[in-house]
């Protein structure tokens, strides 16, 4: 399970997605996230996932690759599922002790599957076709208007970038950690919830020290090659917005304005 986590990872290609500027991208994929939001009828959410499909086909980023991704939410998936399957008004369709099913929970459990997973896709195609330097130079360019706060732009930009590309890393090594304990006699597979707990800690202890340890080899490395901030730093690809972008950009901003229209005329079933 902890092997199919690649939140943080980038796949190298060439495809339409891979060439748009990051800070449309960026902007682009936090738009279609707010539309998931917007979505309150079968019609839009339809829409909604036809985007997202069509999206992942662009990218050409392997089917089995962004299955991987979504594997480990699963289980909150599910449980939220089924929470919002027993919250909800109307009629009941079933009745067991205190807990009733309606066609009203119905459509929440549905929508509310559907928005996680979307999120969770729309979401990954940022990560899995931008480059870390390309979206740190994104954050720090969007991030850019609070400079007039006196904010550290490129340093809030730098810093989730690094936390980004250390998920990867650290996943890498829990499971080298893991190995490493089994070959010694623990398990951690059997039992019941104490003891996996208890399991647990001797993989906790290790993993803390080898991150801690990381870390300052990460600021002794970028020490010793004078990184200073954002402060006089050139770019050796300078950004620029081209057709693609735009052209991504009018699509956007029509099917934004369609889920709108959608959320207005139509019907909401939750």
């Amino acid at each position: 399970m902890i092997g199919d986590i690649t939140i943080g990872q980038y796949f190298p290609g060439n495809s339409l997605i891979h060439r748009m500027d990051a800070r449309m991208k960026t902007v682009l994929i936090f738009v279609l996230m707010v539309a998931v939001f917007l979505c309150q009828s079968y019609v839009s959410m339809g829409l909604a996932l036809l985007l997202t499909l069509v999206l992942v086909i662009i990218s050409k980023i392997r089917l089995s690759v962004i299955l991987k991704g979504m594997k480990p939410i699963l289980v909150i998936v599910v449980i939220t599922s089924l929470l919002n399957l027993f919250y909800g008004s109307g009629e009941p369709i079933c009745e067991f002790l205190i807990f009733k099913i309606t066609q009203s929970g119905i459509n929440n459990a549905i929508f509310m599957a559907c928005r996680i997973l979307l999120l969770v896709v729309i979401g990954l195609m940022l990560t899995y076709t931008t480059t870390p330097t390309a979206l740190t130079d994104a954050m720090e360019s969007l991030l850019k208007p609070l400079k007039v706060f006196k904010v550290d732009t490129h340093s809030i930009a730098m810093t989730m970038t690094i936390a980004l590309r250390f998920i990867p890393i650290l996943i890498e090594e829990v499971e080298k950690i893991i190995a490493a304990q089994k070959s010694r006699g623990a398990d951690m597979e059997t039992g019941g919830l104490i003891k996996r707990v208890k399991a647990v800690v001797p993989v906790l202890i290790p993993l803390f020290i080898s991150s801690f340890r990381r870390a300052n080899e990460l600021a002794d490395a970028m020490e010793c090659r004078c990184y200073r901030g954002g402060e006089g730093r050139t770019r050796m690809k300078v950004s620029r917005l081209q057709t693609l972008d735009y052209c991504a950009l009018a699509f956007t901003v029509v099917y934004f304005a369609g889920i709108v229209l959608l959320k207005i005329f139509t019907k909401s079933v939750i």
